[in-house]
């Protein structure tokens, strides 16, 4: 984790800010001389969204999907748990999904991978105070795709890289781990980082734990949104996202059964009478 945070004070520092009508020259095809070599021995962190898209891809559990391409990396440091997907154990440290032919799931692949060669730094993600979004060109060596004749805007490539859609879901977990609540320098317990990993990561098992727990008997979920999150992943994590903000933060963001506050007032003040 010092490397990452190295390269983000060096992005602060050195490299030129663009913004969304900024041009740029790059394409990456077949043709391209250094076609496939940037798909190894890199840190890709994957998002809750990422993690649906190709858990579904490839017709897996998101327990199975992590457990065969993912690891988590702690630090006494750590604000929250990430997720990176593992490279293969060859000499290039090759992804798992590459082939000769390119992604074979290009159509899924991860939010970093699309985005590339462009980088963003975000208000929120250092220590840094940065009064605004920009972009950045991550000019490496070996890419020869900069020595195309394509010309872009960033918005233009975002666009015909099909960015847009992960962006809108990103946003939501964006929003989580840039929160107060670890800008003031407090830390999760071990139950509440396990907590953090099932809901934004493990969805499956949040699945489970939902509809095989008491957890409906004890808060207000319509039947509406019920239906939906024991169905459809997306609204299954927007869901979640709903419960860390309400577990993690304390905020209002979920509605405790009222005969339960009830119950847990009477108990309370039997306790206090002792």
């Amino acid at each position: 984790m010092k490397e990452i945070n190295e390269f983000k004070q060096k992005v602060l520092k050195e490299c030129p800010r663009l913004k969304p009508d900024s041009v740029f020259r790059f394409d990456c095809h077949h043709g391209v001389a250094c076609f496939n070599h940037c798909c190894g021995d890199v840190n890709i962190f994957l998002t809750p969204y990422d993690i649906i898209r190709l858990k579904n891809n490839l017709g897996l559990t998101s327990e199975q999907f992590l457990d065969r391409y993912t690891f988590t990396p702690f630090s006494k440091d750590s604000k929250f748990p990430v997720v990176l997907l593992q490279m293969e154990d060859n000499d290039r440290k090759s992804c798992p999904f590459n082939r000769t032919e390119g992604c074979s799931v290009y159509l899924d692949r991860p939010w970093a991978c699309r985005m590339y060669p462009l980088g963003v730094a975000q208000p929120g993600e250092s220590a840094d105070e940065l009064e605004e979004e920009f972009y950045f060109l991550l000019q490496e060596s070996v890419c020869k795709g900069f020595d195309e004749k394509k010309e872009w805007t960033i918005e233009e490539y975002k666009k015909a890289q099909g960015v847009e859609e992960y962006d809108k879901h990103g946003e939501p977990f964006r929003n989580l781990t840039t929160h107060r609540y670890f800008g003031e320098g407090k830390m999760l317990s071990p139950e509440k980082m396990d907590m953090f990993y099932t809901v934004c990561y493990d969805v499956d098992n949040f699945r489970r734990f939902l509809f095989g727990s008491t957890f409906f008997d004890k808060f207000i979920v319509d039947d509406e949104t019920k239906a939906k999150i024991k169905e459809d992943d997306i609204e299954l994590l927007k869901f979640g996202y709903q419960w860390l903000r309400f577990s993690l933060f304390g905020e209002k963001t979920m509605t405790v059964r009222e005969d339960l506050l009830a119950a847990r007032k009477t108990q309370l003040g039997e306790n206090a009478s002792l």
